[in-house]
């Protein structure tokens, strides 16, 4: 009678390993795994905040697509828009071009531009109707007045002039602070001003769809009594707002978050900015009312807005992956006055 044969250890360690083991990732899977770290490591605080938003902006497209006509090609926009900011932040972590380098750092600006433009067709994505008697009700309460028919009183051609000069400032705001600190190479004081500025931006924007102002202009028209009229300043306005205005979105004031942002941010990091921009900061405020562009209710909330975009950016820009990573020169001034 043979003995029982007993399986060799050679052959029972070339059996597959039970699929409860841990398995050997295989190489197209290493493939998007790099993908994804290199990505990581190219975008930093500002684009991921921006995701977030374009994600929100693709679920609205997708759940709520009866309300556009033509949700696909909206979709397709705003995924080709991602796509092509994960490419230039790869692209500008890898290369010393000096235009890609410039392009990586100042992208922001026109993205909040267009982000912005484009809430005309999305604020009533949600809700169909507008919310101005709520804003109309609290201004009248506080101030026992109107203010932008209140205001009407007081217009002259000198006096709009200077109010719409004020209204403009807030371009100057968004550019000026980065500029002196993108010159002086302080990247980490760069990208908190871009962070925070888009958290305040993203988050008024959110609050456009959910909550949709169509502003005093188009609500209290039939109370206004004077036109705004004045000298080149104000035509630039009208031409600006002919072709570029946005009918809704005006809570909270995207302008006065933005500005104030820019004003918490030279406090920080040029305290002589701060005071040079603060009279000015004032005057646009006041702006926004007279020029009936918004409700006193949405001074004040793009006034929280704006602080709260500022401090929300300011520690995120905390985390040692916030800066991204870029092929240029490194950072020489990163602390906070």
């Amino acid at each position: 009678m043979k003995p029982p044969r007993i399986p060799s250890l050679t052959a029972a360690s070339s059996c597959d390993a039970p699929s409860w083991l841990p398995q050997e990732p295989t190489r197209s899977q290493k493939v998007i795994a790099r993908w994804f770290a290199q990505t990581r490591v190219a975008c930093g605080a500002f684009e991921w905040i921006t995701f977030s938003y374009l994600a929100w902006l693709l679920a609205i497209f997708a759940i709520r697509h009866q309300s556009f006509a033509h949700p696909g090609l909206h979709f397709l926009l705003h995924l080709t828009v991602a796509l092509l900011i994960v490419g230039l932040a790869r692209s500008a972590s890898t290369s010393e071009n000096a235009f890609l380098q410039f392009a990586r750092h100042w992208y922001p600006l026109p993205l909040y531009l267009w982000l912005f433009e484009e809430l005309t067709g999305i604020v009533h994505a949600i809700f169909s109707v507008w919310f101005d008697r709520l804003l109309i009700e609290f201004d009248y309460n506080l101030a026992g007045v109107h203010p932008s028919v209140w205001l009407a009183r007081y217009a002259n051609p000198a006096l709009n002039e200077f109010m719409q000069f004020a209204y403009l400032t807030y371009f100057i705001y968004l550019f000026l602070l980065p500029a002196i600190l993108y010159a002086n190479r302080e990247r980490l004081s760069f990208w908190t001003v871009m962070t925070s500025t888009a958290i305040a931006n993203y988050t008024v924007y959110i609050i456009a769809v959910l909550f949709p102002v169509e502003s005093p202009y188009h609500s209290l028209a039939a109370l206004q009594t004077k036109e705004l009229s004045g000298g080149p300043v104000t035509a630039l306005i009208d031409v600006i707002e002919r072709f570029g205005r946005v009918h809704g979105a005006a809570f909270p004031s995207a302008h006065v978050a933005g500005s104030m942002v820019a004003l918490l941010a030279s406090w920080c990091y040029r305290r002589w900015l701060f005071w040079v921009c603060l009279p000015f900061f004032v005057f646009m405020c006041i702006a926004t009312v007279y020029g009936r562009y918004h409700y006193v209710a949405d001074v004040l909330g793009g006034l929280v807005v704006g602080a709260i975009g500022f401090l929300a950016g300011s520690k995120l820009m905390q985390r040692q992956d916030a800066v991204p990573q870029t092929a240029g020169p490194t950072d020489s001034g990163t602390e906070l006055d």
